[in-house]
């Protein structure tokens, strides 16, 4: 699937009158293995029937097709997130559902939906009677240690009707049956936090066994739990030791169960993965393959300890596994000019490359990876400690040998080959892309192909730092999930993607992690730094205000009021301790916080000295923090006063230290009036000065972006939603550094976390923190999506959308899509000249105000079904020579 393929749940599907698609059981893309006895139901419509809304639905369920029951009519417009209709689903239960509907139109019930499974995984404690085993030798575990094996042999009589294999790992392991690896899942078990929360895959293994002899085994590496983690050269983060658990339980047509767990009776052995690391890479000698596994050599092996382990700990996951999601070729071999064999792939990715060769054994090929060329070598200086480099070790198959890494990831669009037996040829090379395997929900295209390759860049980003969590970089020593990134990119993510599964997982660890008071981690899962300027558990605007507002802009995108349930506890904490660090004046004074991290002004190796205070930004932060879990505490029917009366102050306070009388801000910077402006901290006559006050600091500054984290997803909305769309416009169309297109004119292929990450000779920004992936600064994306191309939701779960395009910067077209929870929502508008034309459609079940850009503002209300508009343009539009849409010149990266 390329990654800009959409999964429509209809795209494949000819229409018929009114027909549901298949339940949605919680946010699962495979219900199997789930961990809630009562998942909510969801489904689509597809419908023939313009401005169709449903009245009613009957849902049936049961064992299987042949035995569903009906749980009769319930009068209701709702379709997403239905209680569950039968008794609670017990461990391993299986069941059968689907729905039918009633609505505008339709005299009587529509079609039957397809059926959909889902199956319960293991929901209690005592359904554990495996063990926690790892090896009975000794490790030393200060250095990366090789992967091991564990296995053991059994009989089976007769057939298997049905096999489960529920399995979790401290480390990441990859299961076995009979010489077959069990499923598409990388780096399981994932990365959570581990002491409160570690995950079990179920896997369906009825096809894996046979009568007779079978064996069964896991292979572990060091993965998160003791491996390299973060930027302080820090190791056994979760502990010294890696170990296995594994249930394999088998029925047969009788009913009778077989359970195969790991216990004392399993046997440990080498593996060929003699080292492997998330940051310095794998090696791997194939000459060892056969080694290790039980069954063949039993006397060489050893035996296995139990591991003292609660498995009360174990959880069913939220989200779908790390995959790979997609291949590329190689799309040049190049020569460094110190004699270097560079493959290219033309495409910054994250995940690993597949080789195949033939050589004599021992032969070492080895790979080094790096996101860049640095005057045409390999470009390592930003992956600071990290290696980034396989080797493989040929065994001297006859045939040749086919290998890929299993235990790690890189970051890189480069490979150095070195040690390759004859010519390097491109065919021999595949890059392997790995992320989570998230449902692409969201696409944009416009007229100008630099914004569209700014786009593709935001989308690549994104799939190279959500793997398993939303981590800032993918390359170097770190690879955290840094709370304030996903903070202001949670709304692009979750256009561009079907996030609330994935980001379900991120939130439960950050409330675990947070517990009961204090601020949460800066990184979610909790990696604790040892040296200044940071505490132990600081308070930190932006960053800790992702406990109030990721939930809120997941609830706004799915309208699913658990996120805000769930996090109400996280978002009280953490106010509370903003507002004690801020002091009884509710005022921030001293300290060290991020602040408008990355500034373009910012010196190279200081990358929080701003030019707008962090006092400011945490005073807004507080303000509208705290005015936004005023909103959630209400929605839940919880207290909200404290909230207001905090959200009152804290805007007072900003606005008598940081706004003037005429309603300038004060220090006069993009961010300060970026955040005065989209927080709402203004009264309604300061506004208009404000607005103005911005458009000028962004003139001044040449149409420049002079933000950082916290201003840059902001900037644009500010100036379109108060009458300065063209300078938006202007701010987004920049080429020059620092700006958006800059790296796209470098060749860049992902969103850089510095402006100026690669200077215009082709040198490395010479700051230690420089990463050509990182998707922060790409937040403008949502701008683009709703503000651009005009597509945003009006309300909760896009139960009512918003159709209100900007159209600007000399841009004939642009078009958005997304499939909403109630199913594809798209807009696309040209225009030529002031002729402008709009075409809409809303999902069945939706309805949809269009706002026209016309001198009237025309606003038309709208049902479900495709509507036509057009209007002559008043909006400004930018007619500089220099705003015209662009073709960008080929560029071969320095």
């Amino acid at each position: 699937m390329t990654p800009d393929t959409l999964r429509f749940p209809f795209q494949d599907a000819h229409p018929v009158a009114t027909t549901p698609s298949a339940l949605r059981f919680e946010h699962h893309e495979e219900p199997f293995g789930i961990g809630e006895d009562r998942p909510r139901l969801s489904w689509q419509v597809r419908t023939e029937t313009p401005g169709w809304v449903q009245s009613a639905y009957e849902l049936e369920l049961g064992p299987d097709v042949a035995q569903l029951v009906s749980y009769g009519r319930t009068e209701s417009a709702e379709q997403l997130l239905q209680p569950w209709p039968a008794p609670a689903l017990a461990s391993r239960q299986r069941v059968a559902a689907r729905v039918r509907v009633w609505g505008t139109g339709n005299a009587g019930p529509s079609e039957w939906s397809p059926v959909s499974y889902v199956e319960a995984g293991l929901l209690n404690r005592a359904d554990w009677q495996a063990a926690m085993i790892q090896p009975a030798w000794d490790e030393a575990s200060e250095d990366t240690e090789p992967a091991f094996r564990l296995s053991r042999t059994f009989e089976l009589e007769g057939a298997v009707a049905s096999a489960r294999l529920y399995s979790s790992a401290h480390g990441v392991y990859v299961a076995s049956i009979n010489g077959r690896r069990v499923g598409r899942d990388i780096l399981a078990p994932g990365w959570t936090s581990y002491h409160h929360r570690l995950r079990y895959q179920t896997y369906d293994v009825t096809d894996y066994l046979q009568p007779g002899a079978n064996i069964i085994g896991l292979e572990l590496a060091d993965g998160w739990w003791r491996g390299n983690l973060g930027f302080q050269e820090k190791r056994n983060t979760y502990g010294g030791r890696t170990a296995a658990i594994a249930q394999l339980e088998i029925s047969d047509d009788g009913g009778n169960v077989t359970v195969i767990g790991t216990d004392s009776s399993w046997l440990a052995g080498s593996s060929p993965v003699l080292g492997s690391d998330l940051y310095n890479g794998e090696t791997y000698d194939a000459r060892l393959e056969g080694a290790g596994w039980a069954g063949r050599d039993d006397a060489l092996l050893h035996a296995v300890v139990l591991k003292d382990f609660d498995p009360s700990v174990l959880v069913a996951p939220d989200g779908p596994p790390v995959r790979a999601t997609e291949e590329l070729a190689v799309s040049a071999v190049l020569k460094s000019p110190s004699g270097k064999t560079i493959l290219d792939f033309g495409q910054n990715l994250v995940g690993r490359v597949r080789i195949t060769v033939s050589g004599a054994a021992g032969t070492e090929v080895t790979l080094r990876h790096a996101e860049v060329l640095e005057h045409g070598e390999l470009g390592v200086r930003p992956l600071r400690v990290a290696k980034q480099t396989d080797v493989y070790k040929l065994k001297g198959a006859p045939g040749g040998e086919t290998w890929e890494p299993e235990f790690t990831i890189h970051g890189f669009r480069y490979v150095e080959v070195s040690g390759w037996p004859g010519d390097v040829e491109p065919e021999a090379f595949t890059a392997v892309v790995i992320h989570s395997d998230l449902v692409r929900t969201g696409t944009f295209e416009c007229s100008d192909p630099m914004l569209n390759q700014l786009h593709s860049n935001v989308v690549w980003g994104m799939r190279g730092n959500f793997v398993d969590v939303p981590t800032d970089c993918p390359q170097r020593n770190e690879r955290l999930g840094w709370t304030g990134d996903f903070q202001i990119f949670a709304a692009t993510a979750a256009f561009l993607y079907r996030i609330p599964g994935f980001s379900a997982s991120w939130l439960k660890d950050m409330a675990a992690e947070q517990g009961s008071d204090g601020p949460p981690p800066l990184v979610v899962p909790e990696v604790t730094f040892d040296k200044p300027p940071f505490p132990v558990r600081p308070v930190m605007a932006a960053w800790g205000d992702a406990a109030v507002l990721v939930p809120w802009v997941l609830y706004q995108r799915t309208g699913d009021r658990e996120f805000l349930r769930r996090q109400l506890p996280g978002m009280t904490a953490w106010l509370e301790a903003a507002a004690e660090a801020a002091g009884p004046q509710l005022r921030f004074e001293h300290g060290f916080q991020f602040g408008d991290w990355l500034d373009p002004a910012a010196p190279p190796e200081e990358p929080g000295e701003a030019i707008t205070p962090w006092q400011l930004v945490a005073q807004a932060y507080l303000a509208y923090s705290s005015e936004v879990a005023a909103k959630a505490a209400e929605l839940l029917g919880e207290p909200s006063s404290r909230f207001k009366e905090l959200a009152g102050r804290a805007t007072s306070v900003f606005r008598e230290r940081y706004v003037s009388d005429d309603g300038q801000l004060q220090p006069p910077t993009q961010t300060a009036y970026a955040v005065a402006l989209a927080f709402g901290l203004l009264e309604p006559g300061e506004r208009s000065a404000a607005a103005a006050g911005l458009a000028a600091a962004v003139e001044d500054g040449g149409y420049r972006i002079a933000t950082g984290f916290v201003g840059t997803p902001l900037v644009c909305d500010a100036l379109t939603d108060h009458g300065y769309a063209t300078a938006a416009y202007r701010l987004l169309l920049q080429t020059e550094c620092p700006s958006w297109l800059y790296p796209v004119t470098m060749g860049a292929t992902t969103i850089w976390e510095r402006w100026d990450s690669m200077l215009p000779d082709g040198s490395i920004n010479e700051g230690e923190m420089t990463s050509f992936n990182h998707y922060a600064l790409g937040a403008v994306a949502d701008w683009m999506h709703r503000s651009l191309a005009g597509l945003a939701p009006a309300e909760p779960g896009y139960r009512k959308l918003l159709v209100k395009p900007r159209p600007g910067g000399g841009l004939d077209w642009a078009e958005a899509r997304h499939e909403t929870p109630y199913g594809e929502a798209a807009v696309r508008w040209d225009r030529t000249g002031q002729d402008f034309t709009l075409d809409v459609t809303v999902p069945a079940g939706c309805t949809a105000t269009v706002v026209l850009p016309d001198a009237a503002g025309t606003v038309h209300e709208v049902g479900s079904g495709t509507h036509s508009f057009g209007c002559a343009v008043a909006l400004p539009g930018v007619a500089l020579a220099d705003m015209a849409p662009r073709v960008p010149e080929p560029v071969t990266q320095p």
